[in-house]
């Protein structure tokens, strides 16, 4: 592995980029064996941060130790796919495992498919080339505030419940709550669960691309009483190195959903996830669990459609009159100049302003979901908007405005 150069010392008082880290300088190792495409990505790196850059020609030829050398000595590993995608992506493995450093990659090819492949081994960053400084500024930023993530066994996390429930079905519950799950864990790098209570028809694998499953909350359910964090963490998949997802079974079953159940499962989640998003679809019977103490954060996703509408009036008038603080609506599919109703009409059926309108884009949706590839991952208006809830969840801000101070959150635990 040859250096081409240490340590790259520069002045930061001069030329320093809009989006100037909050914290001391990263230190960075930058991985590439194509000149050409390691320069290009190194002057947009420059211009977010302009030392501590160290430079690297070639990859590791030791895959057992020098991973966790590199997360022992940089902050941040940034590779290139298209040299040894396979091999790439093993480095990127271990160096995840280790817990150490954040890992990101690029490529010269916008290939979704590769980079959700790339993010399920435990990059937290896929970038395209070309790509703006604004968007490795802000990956920066975010590896600067990143915390280690919480062994699964830590009995005192008390994490966040997010709670996704729809006013009527068809509203795009599964997939927002999927796709919300999948931003939250990347911009947080935190523990975070995504729980599918969509039983016996639930689609959160379908939407991550997760069709089958080993377990699901079929198997926690009936056997609750003896759920503790070990026997959980074994019924879990991995979608990415920090999220894990408990889907909903792909057989009918009895009716599971049980009080004392539920409870337990979330007690045992709050206790191993600093984030715990729960698909519940419009099961209005869930609401006397603990699924909707005043802790849980409720996402309501409905429609401008009346019959949405009248449901969404019902829901917030029967179940939240009195906790405004923790709801937040959503509005889903959202096309303004379609609208028979205009904004007072709308924050008038809901007795107040939506929170969030993530905008109708119906062939980007169906592509997605057809594939089974999360929004998530595309570059749409869709996954913008839930980046936006995701960021505000865990109490970030996307940077683009230096000037602009982070505001208190509600949802800062």
């Amino acid at each position: 592995m040859t250096e081409s150069e240490n340590s790259k010392n520069r002045d930061t008082e001069s030329n320093q980029a809009p989006d100037t880290l909050s914290k001391s300088v990263l230190s960075i190792a930058l991985i590439g064996p194509d000149d050409n495409r390691r320069k290009a990505f190194l002057s947009v790196l420059a211009e977010c941060q302009q030392e501590n850059i160290s430079e690297f020609t070639s990859f590791p030829p030791d895959l057992d130790h020098l991973p966790q050398a590199l997360g022992q000595h940089y902050d941040v590993v940034i590779l290139d796919v298209d040299s040894d995608p396979d091999y790439v992506f093993d480095l990127v493995e271990r160096i995840s495992d280790t817990d150490d450093a954040s890992v990101m990659v690029y490529s010269s090819e916008a290939d979704v498919k590769q980079a959700v492949r790339f993010m399920r081994g435990g990059a937290s960053e896929y970038f395209t080339l070309p790509t703006a400084s604004s968007e490795v500024a802000n990956a920066l930023q975010r590896a600067a505030t990143r915390e280690p993530a919480t062994p699964i066994l830590n009995s005192k996390i008390n994490g966040q419940p997010l709670v996704f429930i729809g006013a009527k079905g068809g509203c795009g519950v599964t997939s927002i709550a999927a796709n919300f799950a999948v931003l939250l864990a990347r911009v947080s790098s935190q523990p975070t669960l995504l729980i599918d209570f969509g039983l016996p028809l639930g689609d959160v694998g379908i939407n991550l691309g997760m069709p089958t499953a080993n377990y699901s909350t079929a198997n926690v359910l009936q056997d609750h009483s003896r759920l503790d964090a070990r026997f959980l963490q074994s019924l879990t998949e991995k979608y990415s190195s920090s999220l894990s997802v408990l889907s909903a079974p792909g057989d009918f079953t009895s009716d599971l959903l049980t009080r004392e159940a539920i409870e337990k499962l979330l007690e045992v989640a709050r206790q191993n996830y600093s984030y715990i998003v729960v698909d519940v679809g419009s099961r209005v019977d869930l609401m006397e669990t603990k699924l909707f103490e005043d802790s849980s954060i409720v996402f309501l996703i409905t429609q401008v459609g009346i019959s949405e509408l009248r449901n969404s009036n019902r829901m917030i008038s029967r179940f939240f009159a009195l906790r405004n603080r923790n709801l937040q609506i959503v509005l889903n599919r959202y096309t303004p100049k379609t609208l028979l109703f205009d904004d007072s009409q709308i924050a008038k059926a809901l007795t107040r302003p939506a929170n969030w309108k993530i905008p109708d884009d119906y062939t980007t949706a169906r592509r997605t979901e057809n594939t089974g590839t999360p929004i998530a991952l595309e570059d749409s208006p869709i996954a913008l908007a839930l980046k936006q809830m995701a960021l505000t969840v865990c109490g970030l801000t996307e940077g683009k405005d230096k000037n602009k101070k982070k505001g208190f959150s509600l949802f800062k635990k």
